[in-house]
């Protein structure tokens, strides 16, 4: 018996031996792919010791890797090299993207690919030294084969090897491990997998590979289902749209009608994020002209955007609709020509000229078809402004990606002068340039001093008075600097406004479209940095202010404030609303305020709902006034002291934010509103059909 178990045993070593000796191609192929997306997991995800994660990463190498048998021994090579180099790009791409939006990139994505032509700066400044690991790999392998070239390895294989035997034998071992991921998953992991929006999940749970391979399928369907999922589409949107739920704040208020006749102007501060609202550096405020406006106007201190992959042309999207972005996409790249219900359409239904200003290319996120379909009558963008577009370092007329916000002011103010002699009513959206990433033009922005002077003192007890300026060299340090200067243009146009004989009846709507893009890391330097070391300081420390994720999300807040010169009016519209508010909020709120309504959108006026409202994310994330919710990790964390949430408030709210972001999908998609936006209306109506 034992000689028999020894003897297999040999047996067993030879077969391996043999198999590594003829297979050292595929062996490579499979080491330096699976190094790669263990790479990205760990720099991203941080799951490198995930077993399930790595078996399933194995499954699709190896899958994928066994039609390279259907080759000769000596081109195997190249179809190896060519997959090697499809993981370099997509490893590449994710790990830039995921510094970006703590997410991971989609082929449904590839539309707003040209959109970077003009923050090509700010893609580079996400480039980490780790990201030139999987650069390498492809480059490793070329050494080996070189190697295997000069020995006698592919005429061997040539002579020994059974392609298609192979070929089929590895293609059942990938997929045995295949079946093994699926096997082990639970019904929750089937279902974010199949929704696809909770990405940073997916790739936790069944890696890198198998969350692009899904996507390819997720990025397909949309133009599939607009072809077959019409029925079920159809259904989900009449389910929301008749329900108690989603017309049970729909009253009036105090509110109702108050802008009725008024002019309205919405100015889309690029980057402005509230906490540089509470920020003062030697006396000096951060931000001294939106603390004025917020102080002056109605300040809406809780406001979250809600933004994708199409970052400001989705905050755009969701202001004017009460829709969400899209789940795969841009809308303005991919769903642009939709009928959608939006504040311009309605107030030109109620007569007014609409119009969109922008300092950037028409072309940019696809506004030169996007804006038009969304109700804008005219646009007057980079071509209507007069500027020097030479970026050089002494020109102050081109910062960024274009015209100055000061300059872009300046010359905005006879258009808008244009406009209010010609229309009795008007309505439009000014969209802010220069606080854009990445913030380089130190010297254009002007002087703020950010230092801090503090006592130092040696061992020996001798002190003195040390000046530094840390923030200057830090990402978060270079971004209030950039928000000093926008705010001061924002200042100037201010101050022309209030001097003008102009504007009597018009409101403006500041806003800022969304957070900056600031990793976790990149803002802590503002709370917990030790200026006697240089560095962070140690969460030991005593002195260490807790700064972590939770907090992080909520630190994306951005100011959304409600001002006019019109005396009459800023009695009426004044004061902090600490409620929690999202930018599908928006359209509910202010058209309310115009007399306007949209029987389809997903906010709540916030004066009807108040503290019974909540904000969804288009990762599955959702914040009230109680918690926030991390969809990815299935937690929350109370921000309310002393919050009793019932058993299943966390559990309706998860139905909820699915059935919203299902919903709006849908209606993107399908274009639901056009196509039965009456039959819905009939039966929340009247309860029946028309």
């Amino acid at each position: 018996m034992i000689a028999k178990i020894k003897f297999n045993l040999r047996k067993l070593r030879k077969s391996i031996i043999e198999y590594i000796t003829t297979n050292r191609l595929f062996i490579s192929y499979v080491i330096i792919s699976l190094i790669g997306l263990l790479a990205v997991r760990n720099f991203t995800v941080n799951n490198l010791n995930s077993f399930v994660t790595f078996v399933a990463d194995l499954a699709l190498v190896v899958i994928i890797g066994s039609f390279g048998y259907l080759f000769k021994a000596k081109n195997q090579y190249r179809y190896f090299l060519i997959v090697l180099i499809i993981f370099t790009v997509m490893e590449v791409v994710n790990s830039i993207y995921y510094e970006f939006y703590f997410s991971f990139a989609s082929f449904g994505e590839l539309s707003t690919v040209s959109q970077t032509e003009t923050v090509m700066g700010a893609v580079f400044e996400k480039v980490k030294l780790y990201d030139v690991i999987y650069v390498i790999l492809p480059f490793l392998f070329y050494f080996i084969h070189k190697g295997l070239v000069k020995s006698t390895y592919y005429n061997f294989v040539s002579l020994v090897e059974k392609g298609k035997k192979m070929c089929v034998t590895t293609l059942l071992i990938g997929c045995i491990f295949l079946a093994y991921t699926f096997v082990t998953a639970e019904g929750a992991d089937y279902s974010r997998l199949a929704k696809q929006w909770n990405r940073p999940l997916i790739v936790e749970r069944f890696g890198l590979v198998l969350y692009q391979c899904n996507d390819i399928i997720q990025s397909l369907t949309p133009k599939l289902s607009s072809l077959f999922g019409y029925e079920d589409s159809a259904k989900l949107f009449t389910q929301y749209f008749t329900s108690e739920d989603a017309s049970k704040y729909k009253n009036t208020n105090k509110y109702t009608n108050v802008l009725d006749g008024y002019n309205i102007v919405f100015v889309h501060m690029e980057g402005m994020e509230t906490f540089l609202m509470d920020l003062k550096f030697n006396g000096v405020e951060a931000v001294p002209t939106v603390n004025k406006l917020a102080k002056e106007g109605m300040f809406f201190s809780n406001f979250y955007p809600q933004v994708s992959i199409g970052t400001s042309s989705d905050t755009e999207f969701t202001l004017l609709t009460s829709l969400m972005p899209a789940q795969v996409g841009a809308v303005f790249t991919t769903y642009y020509d939709r009928d959608y219900i939006t504040i311009p359409k309605l107030l030109k239904e109620k007569g007014y000229y609409t119009f969109s200003m922008h300092g950037n290319y028409a072309s940019m996120w696809n506004r030169i078809k996007a804006h038009p379909s969304l109700g804008y009558d005219d646009m007057y963008f980079e071509d209507s402004f007069t500027y020097n577009k030479n970026d050089s370092e002494d020109n102050m007329e081109y910062i960024n990606l274009g015209i100055s916000d000061k300059l872009f002011f300046k010359e905005a103010i006879p258009i808008l002068e244009g406009i209010e002699e010609n229309h009795q009513n008007y309505m439009g959206t000014i969209i802010t340039l220069s606080n854009h990433a990445p913030f380089t033009a130190l010297n254009k922005y002007g002087e703020y001093d950010m230092s801090t002077t503090f006592t130092d003192c040696s061992e020996d007890n001798v002190c003195e008075e040390v000046t530094t300026n840390f923030l200057i060299e830090q990402a978060v340090g270079k971004y209030i600097t950039s928000a000093h200067y926008a705010d001061q243009a924002l200042g100037e146009f201010i101050d022309y406004i209030n001097n003008s004989e102009y504007f009597n009846n018009t409101v403006f709507v500041f806003y800022g479209d969304h957070d900056v893009k600031l990793t976790r890391k990149e803002k802590n330097y503002l709370y917990n940095y030790d200026y006697k070391t240089g560095k962070l300081k140690d969460e030991e420390d005593p002195t260490y202010k807790d700064y972590d994720y939770y907090d992080h999300e909520l630190n994306k807040k951005t100011p959304l404030i409600i001002w006019t010169k019109n005396q009459k009016l800023r009695n009426i519209l004044n004061g902090e609303v600490d409620y929690i508010m999202g930018m599908y909020d928006v359209m509910p709120t202010i058209g309310n305020m115009l007399g306007i309504k949209n029987d389809f959108a997903f906010g709540h006026d916030i004066f009807n709902i108040k503290n019974d409202n909540f904000v969804v994310f288009p990762s599955g994330n959702f914040v009230t006034n109680l918690v926030y919710y991390n969809n990815s990790k299935e937690q929350f964390k109370t921000i309310k002291e002393g919050a009793e949430l019932s058993s299943d408030y966390i559990s309706n709210l998860v139905e909820k934010t699915e059935a919203v972001l299902e919903t709006s999908n849908a209606i993107v998609v399908h274009d639901l509103i056009k196509l039965d936006g009456d039959k819905v209306r009939s039966i929340r109506d009247n309860g029946v059909l028309e």
